[in-house]
């Protein structure tokens, strides 16, 4: 029972917090400025940090597998809510074809992104390297010490570093991308439990208790974007990949899915949510 009263309050609070008007205004706004300034903190962090590892455990464990984490959390959830309302499978996959939707917009980018790298990159292999000796810095072209570069034709990025030699092309960050396409996907969400608990709508302890996970997921992930940021600047990739992101977060959220509930829409989240818990209150 205290345990329960706990859930109850905890979630209470963060569901007027990702519900309030002002918060789901103006979190793409305070995303953007992370992606933007978050690189000027690399000049105060320190490089031996853990996290300055890209092998630490949450960049391995969760990073590397974000969508799937996000996926299994917003689906549980969004199912959950949806189908404990109305009981109709209909309605609550209707709603998770949001995350279908947003899962082939992560493979069409991540592909083109690909196609781009390809197109506009090359493989180089280290001349001393090849050589099995190391040229002074009069013969290295710059004058720093470092080798010479061999340009490799015909190579693919994937074959390229697999051979242990360097690929040098045009590049957006995928994992700024992801992180940012993840926290707006959550925010929107998540958003709707907040109204829906104001108006009185039923909810056990394993809707809480998914929610609750929805809303650690968004903190991690906004937590690993501003790891990235600050420990491995890369100014021009993840500020493309951050915008890549907001974009496709305003394509669909902002933009297709306000045409409402249709055979070729899903609509917003709450659509067909919030007009029930309207009645149930009505009826008490």
């Amino acid at each position: 029972m205290f345990l329960n009263s706990i859930l109850v309050v905890v979630t209470n609070l963060a569901a007027g917090l990702l519900g309030n008007a002002s918060f789901r205004r103006h979190f793409h706004l305070v995303l953007s400025g992370l992606v933007l300034f978050g690189p000027a903190l690399s000049l105060w962090v320190s490089q031996y940090s853990i996290f300055a590892n890209k092998s630490h455990y949450l960049y391995r464990k969760f990073l590397r597998s974000g969508w799937g984490w996000t996926c299994i959390f917003v689906g549980s959830f969004v199912f959950l809510l949806y189908f404990s309302v109305q009981r109709s499978l209909t309605l609550s996959l209707r709603h998770l074809s949001r995350l279908v939707m947003a899962g082939l917009l992560w493979t069409g980018f991540r592909r083109v992104l690909s196609l781009l790298e390809n197109a506009t990159g090359s493989c180089y292999e280290p001349l001393s390297a090849s050589l099995g000796v190391r040229l002074p810095s009069s013969l290295s072209g710059v004058g720093t010490g470092q080798p010479l570069l061999l340009l490799r034709e015909g190579e693919t990025k994937d074959t390229c570093l697999k051979s242990g030699m360097l690929w040098r092309g045009y590049e957006v960050s995928e994992d700024a991308f992801l992180l940012c396409l993840c926290c707006l996907l959550l925010a929107e969400e998540t958003a709707v439990f907040g109204p829906y608990l104001a108006l009185g709508g039923s909810s056990g302890a394993p809707l809480r208790l998914l929610f609750l996970f929805c809303v650690f997921l968004l903190g991690l992930w906004v937590f690993l974007l501003l790891c990235l940021l600050a420990h491995f600047p890369k100014f021009p990739t993840q500020l493309l990949g951050g915008a890549l992101g907001c974009l496709g977060w305003r394509s669909l959220y902002q933009g297709w899915y306000r045409m409402g509930p249709s055979w070729y829409c899903p609509g917003r989240p709450g659509v067909g949510l919030m007009t029930t818990a309207e009645k149930a209150r009505e009826k008490t």
